[in-house]
């Protein structure tokens, strides 16, 4: 599925991971691609009011699972990351016109 929000599809996801040599570049596209997801399920899903929030909740596990890839590899999902996860989850959910609490959006996160 392409994502037809134009400024979700021009977000450079997990920017401030990208260029940072700690977070290895193949699990921080792997971030990426759970954010991508995300937006998809979003725009198909289309789920009203907090009901989002399965959603966000799903990719938070997601995120949870993937931390224990950047531990065997010697990275962990810290401060910058937690920071621009949480903001491109409520950056996607603003793009989609949801009111949110982002920790609310994130509860389910143990990173």
């Amino acid at each position: 599925m392409t994502i037809k929000n134009e400024a979700v599809r021009q977000r450079k996801l997990l920017e401030p991971m990208i260029e940072d040599d700690y977070y290895p570049k193949h699990l921080v596209e792997k971030g990426q691609q759970l954010l991508v997801a995300l937006a998809e399920r979003v725009e198909k899903e289309a789920p009203k009011g907090t009901a989002v929030y399965a959603l966000t909740h799903a990719t938070t596990e997601a995120f949870n699972e993937l931390q224990e890839e950047f531990f065997e590899e010697e990275s962990e999902i810290e401060t910058v990351a937690r920071e621009a996860i949480a903001e491109d989850i409520g950056f996607i959910l603003d793009a989609y016109g949801y009111e949110f609490d982002i920790e609310e959006a994130i509860a389910p996160r143990d990173w």
